[in-house]
């Protein structure tokens, strides 16, 4: 009997149920097995690398003790010490044996050296100038005394009982013959080893051979036990004055034993809620009873097992998915081959019907891309055409410009010409009366009016000649002056006031040279024709440079242009001159010519007569 569940989908649907849940239980078995897996490599190499760590750090412990291990075997033999004891209350002799040891201790950056006598009593120590000395107490009850009493060397780590500081003892008896007379002391600082590990990502541990830890790189823990104290063991501590009582805690609660024998404590660190687990390795230091410890932190081993448990359900997940997705793809596949062998019976039929429909279509493209390419054959001829008589009718505008100055042109060529005649009428007669000095004076105003008449002739011949239309670098100043010299007759004809400001004066823009001075001549020339009958006749010509731009402006003193025919000014053959003073044309040229150079010419709002104003390119 089926399910309802399994009957409510097709069997399709059934089928991939019944895989994902296979898949899904497949799946969590194997993370089980990678998990473990993985978190005992984890530990084991964390334990390798704890084991490497460990011996360096045991053997960087043996270095600091052997550094100091001989020291006071050396001072047992000095005879200094051996006859300071045998004569306690020489005062100058223990004075000096004060300062030999400041020295030495000095020399050997130890904490402190004394000596004292075989009672435990201290006669001389490196200390005698500070605040607490040693020198008058007894030490008799520190094992290290003890040891060194019966002739051997005296090791022990303690809290000092004047100092307060920790320290690791070495003492060696001082004998004369075979009686020993006393011990002398080193005791050397134990800081510098936490220091020096403390940046360390394990937690590196000291123990004394009663389990208490002395040397940790986490000041917390100090003083504290691994394992819990007998009783006996804490009265025996706290006889010697070696620890603080009130500190010996057993650090971990909980030890768990791995398979493997690995120790594993669980450790409450910084006040934090959750204890860490801790991975414990230890090793013995024979000779100086100590047992030192590694803790490793377990929390980059179950990082590890949740990077590869994550990285393993990814590869399985894609495996199953590449699966599923090859097994719809070869069923995609069976149903597109069916639906493509309909499709293709249909298209065989429309591909027939599309044929006779393209090529009728073609035709029909064809004969159209035909008259295209006529069209645009014409449209390139006429643009010949209109750049061809755009030009003509530029270079007619300046011919029409010519021909209305030409009486003024000519009544300026006349005088210099009458002038001449006089001269040359005046040198013959002066030459004949042999008045050589006032022959060349006339020779010498020939010559000038000769100039001055070629000078007006260059400025005619450039402004008539046909332009390139090439755009180049050109000076503001020159054009200015050109346009004035071509129209210099027309303005003195009618007694025209001319001002011109051009700040700085060496302002270049990018034009051409010939057609920009066309346009000057245009504006000016349209502000003479607007003064006619007026008594003040100015025109002010400026130009100044706005950030990447330079703006000239060319202003009358005329009647100005009223706001009818200010919106038409610029169209072909539309002027307000009198009959016969011209086509219309000239703005309109001006405009064209500006334009082609990337500039722009206006109207602009003037409160008496016509202000024009011409934008072009900085060069």
């Amino acid at each position: 009997m089926k399910t309802p569940l399994l009957n409510n989908y097709p069997s399709k649907g059934r089928k991939i149920i019944i895989s994902a849940l296979f898949f899904i239980i497949l799946t969590l078995h194997l993370l089980t097995m990678v998990s473990a897996w993985t978190y005992q490599r984890g530990l084991d190499d964390l334990a390798e690398q704890g084991n490497i760590r460990l011996e360096l750090y045991i053997n960087y412990l043996k270095g600091v003790l052997e550094k100091y291990e001989s020291l006071p075997e050396l001072l047992a033999i000095d005879k200094n010490l051996v006859k300071a004891l045998l004569s306690p209350h020489e005062h100058k002799r223990i004075e000096k044996l004060n300062k030999y040891l400041e020295t030495i201790n000095k020399v050997s950056d130890a904490l402190d050296t004394y000596l004292m006598n075989k009672d435990g009593l201290t006669i001389a120590a490196s200390n005698w100038k500070e605040k607490h000395p040693f020198i008058g107490r007894n030490f008799s009850y520190r094992p290290y005394f003890k040891q060194a009493m019966k002739g051997k060397l005296g090791r022990y780590f303690a809290l000092g009982t004047t100092s307060s500081k920790r320290g690791y003892y070495f003492a060696y008896p001082v004998q004369k013959g075979r009686e020993i007379l006393g011990a002398v002391v080193v005791k050397i600082d134990i800081d510098n080893v936490e220091q020096t590990w403390a940046h360390r990502d394990e937690s590196f541990l000291v123990t004394d051979p009663d389990g208490v830890i002395f040397i940790t790189t986490r000041p917390e823990w100090r003083y504290k036990t691994l394992q819990p104290l007998e009783k006996e063991v804490v009265a025996r501590i706290a006889e010697s004055k070696r620890y603080p009582v009130k500190s010996l805690i057993q650090l971990s609660r909980k030890e768990i034993n791995t398979k493997n024998k690995m120790q594993i404590l669980e450790i409450t660190m910084n006040n934090e809620k959750k204890p860490r687990r801790l991975l414990k390795q230890s090793r013995k230091m024979v000779d100086a009873g100590w047992t030192v410890h590694i803790l490793s932190d377990t929390n980059v081993v179950k990082k590890r097992v949740i990077l590869v448990n994550t990285m393993a359900a990814s590869s399985l997940f894609l495996t199953y998915f590449i699966i599923v997705m090859l097994i719809q793809r070869r069923e995609r596949l069976a149903e597109l081959k069916r639906i493509e062998e309909e499709a293709r019976k249909a298209l065989q039929e429309a591909n027939e019907l599309l044929e006779s429909r393209v090529l009728d279509r073609t035709q029909k493209l064809t004969e159209a891309n035909i008259l295209l390419k006529k069209e645009i054959l014409e449209r390139k001829q006429a643009e010949v055409k209109l750049k061809k008589t755009r030009r003509e009718l530029i270079h007619a505008a300046k011919l029409a410009a010519l021909g209305q100055m030409s009486a003024g042109i000519n009544h300026e060529l006349n005088q210099p010409l009458a002038a001449i005649r006089s001269y040359t009428d005046n040198g013959l007669q002066l030459l004949q009366k042999g008045r050589l000095e006032d022959t060349m004076w006339n020779l010498e105003q020939i010559g000038e009016l000769t100039e001055r008449m070629a000078q007006i002739g260059v400025q005619l011949k450039l402004f008539s000649r046909k332009s390139s239309g090439q755009i180049t670098v050109v000076p503001v100043h020159g054009v200015i002056s050109g346009a004035l010299e071509i129209l210099k007759p027309s303005l003195k004809k009618s007694e025209i006031r001319i001002t011109v400001h051009i700040k700085p004066e060496n302002i270049e823009v990018r034009a051409n040279d010939v057609l920009l001075q066309q346009v000057m001549v245009n504006l000016i020339s349209n502000g003479i024709h607007a003064m006619e009958g007026i008594e003040k006749k100015e025109i002010s010509i400026e130009a100044f440079i706005i950030e990447e731009h330079v703006q000239i402006a060319v202003h009358d003193s005329g009647p100005g242009i009223s706001e009818q025919h200010s919106k038409r000014i610029f169209d072909p053959f539309f002027t307000t001159k009198k009959s016969g003073q011209g086509l219309g044309l000239g703005l309109t040229i001006s405009d064209r010519i500006i334009r082609d150079t990337g500039g722009r010419i206006y109207l602009a709002e003037s409160s008496s007569g016509a202000r024009f104003e011409i934008i072009l390119l900085k060069a």
